[in-house]
C-alpha cells in the first residue's frame, strides 16, 4: 500500500518568513489566500499541523463553512476531515482550542521521547495517539500507518517550519503551495517554511519544479511538484 500523497500549503512574506521572529503574528496573508487554505483543505482526506503551530493559534483544522463541506462531499469525501497534530515531545497542551471542537478525530503523533504523563493527558482528549519512532518521529512509518488504519490517501501539512522541514529531510512531501505576501518580517530567528537542522550540503536540498503561478491581486500563489532526490 502507497504512502499518502503529502501536499504543504503555506503563506511567507517576501523574504520567506512564515512569523515574526518572537511569533506574535503569524496571519498576514489576504481573505484570497484563506479561501484558497480551505479549498485545498476540500481535497485533503486529512489536516495536519505540528504543537506549535495549533497550540498558538486559535484554530481547529476543519473544512470551514457549508459550501466547503459540500465541496468536499462533491470530492467524495467526508464531510469533515480527519485532524493530524504533531507533538514529538509530547508538549501540545490538552486546552488547545482544537480539543475543543468534536466534528471529527483527532490524531496525535509522537515520540518514545513523550513522557507518560504527557501521553495520557493526550489520550484523554485526542481519538488517537500513535507513538512512531525513539527520539524523534518516523514519519513514514507513522503515514503508513496512517493509510492503513485510518485510510488517509491525501494529507494537506498547513506547517510550521520544524515539522514541514522534517518532511522535506525525509523526502515525503510530494507537492508545495506557496503564498507569497507583501510583507517583510526580517530577523534571522523568524521561521521560515522550512526549518529545523536543514540540509549541509547542496545535494541534501529539495528540488521542486513549478507546476503553475496565479497572481491575485499583488499576491503570488505557487504551486511546485517535489521532485525525487533520484529523480
Amino acid at each position: 500500500m502507497s504512502l499518502p500523497f503529502l501536499f504543504i500549503n503555506m503563506a511567507m512574506t517576501a523574504d520567506g518568513k512564515i512569523a515574526t521572529a518572537n511569533r506574535a503574528v503569524s496571519t498576514f496573508s489576504s481573505r484570497r489566500d484563506f479561501e484558497h487554505l480551505l479549498e485545498l483543505r476540500a481535497t485533503a482526506d486529512a489536516v495536519m499541523s505540528g504543537a506549535r503551530t495549533v497550540g498558538q493559534q486559535e484554530i481547529n483544522l476543519g473544512p470551514g463553512p457549508a459550501r466547503f463541506r459540500r465541496l468536499r462531499l462533491k470530492n467524495g469525501l467526508t464531510e469533515y476531515n480527519v485532524r493530524i497534530l504533531v507533538s514529538g515531545s509530547g508538549s501540545l497542551s490538552p486546552s488547545a482550542a482544537v480539543f475543543r471542537h468534536r466534528f471529527s478525530p483527532i490524531i496525535v503523533l509522537a515520540s518514545e521521547r513523550a513522557g507518560g504523563r504527557k501521553l495520557r493527558r493526550l489520550r484523554a482528549v485526542a481519538d488517537a495517539v500513535k507513538i512512531c519512532g525513539r527520539s524523534e518521529i518516523d514519519f513514514r512509518a507513522a503515514f503508513d500507518w496512517l493509510r492503513e488504519k485510518w485510510k488517509i490517501k491525501r494529507l494537506l501539512c498547513e506547517g510550521g517550519g520544524e515539522l514541514n522541514g522534517a518532511l522535506f529531510r525525509a523526502g515525503l512531501v510530494n507537492e508545495l503551495h506557496l503564498t507569497v505576501c507583501l510583507k517583510i518580517f526580517g530577523g534571522r530567528d523568524a521561521p521560515t517554511i522550512a526549518d529545523g537542522t536543514g540540509g549541509l550540503k547542496l545535494s541534501d536540498a529539495t528540488r521542486l519544479s513549478l507546476k503553475s503561478m496565479k497572481r491575485v491581486g499583488d499576491e503570488l500563489f505557487l504551486v511546485y511538484d517535489v521532485l525525487r532526490k533520484d529523480g
